[in-house]
């Protein structure tokens, strides 16, 4: 019962923070200000790892890559603590593999997020100060569905197309995780 509570706590805390870094690494690629409460929680929460690694880790074509690095360590080592939690010692490249894979799992988790509180604010309050975050974060990903998805009457479907589109995406990414470890 102990391990169960210490693997939950490790999983937690280790996913919080790699949500973190992965919401700062995705605004920065986007371009999404930070000047608005989620930006600026998300620099708090970072900036204390981030600065003193990028003095180590250059960007790579615009991207942030000392934080995407980071969060993908964060996610390895988050991992290994959970195996050794129950007695478990995975072999090093699975473990980086896997990582990697929930990285990718963790940003579709994010943007569909964000299209479903994009589009519930748009009912309920439109001009809410989030709302340009929200817009700067999902706008790349709607703008190519849009082309293909007329509106229906005033009703935009996009959302929900690219909703349906990230749920495939994941059942391939849930797919790939097993196999990264190797039990596939």
């Amino acid at each position: 019962m102990l391990a169960q509570i210490a693997v939950f706590l490790v999983d937690t805390a280790a996913t919080f923070f790699v949500f973190v870094l992965l919401a700062r690494f995705h605004f920065q690629w986007l371009r999404v200000p930070f000047h608005n409460p989620v930006g600026e929680f998300v620099l708090l929460c970072t900036n204390w790892i981030v600065r003193p690694a990028r003095r180590f880790i250059p960007g790579l074509a615009g991207l942030d890559l000392p934080t995407l690095l980071l969060a993908w360590l964060v996610q390895a080592l988050g991992t290994w603590l959970q195996f050794a939690l129950v007695g478990g010692q995975p072999a090093v490249v699975p473990l980086l593999l896997v990582a990697a894979v929930d990285l990718l799992r963790y940003s579709l988790y994010m943007l569909g997020f964000a299209v479903v509180v994009q589009a519930v604010l748009s009912w309920v309050n439109p001009y809410t100060p989030v709302a340009p975050l929200l817009h700067a974060v999902t706008r790349p990903f709607l703008a190519p569905v849009r082309r293909f998805v007329p509106l229906v009457g005033s009703f935009d479907l996009s959302p929900l197309v690219l909703l349906v589109l990230i749920q495939v995406a994941l059942i391939v990414v849930n797919g790939l995780r097993p196999a990264a470890a190797g039990l596939g």
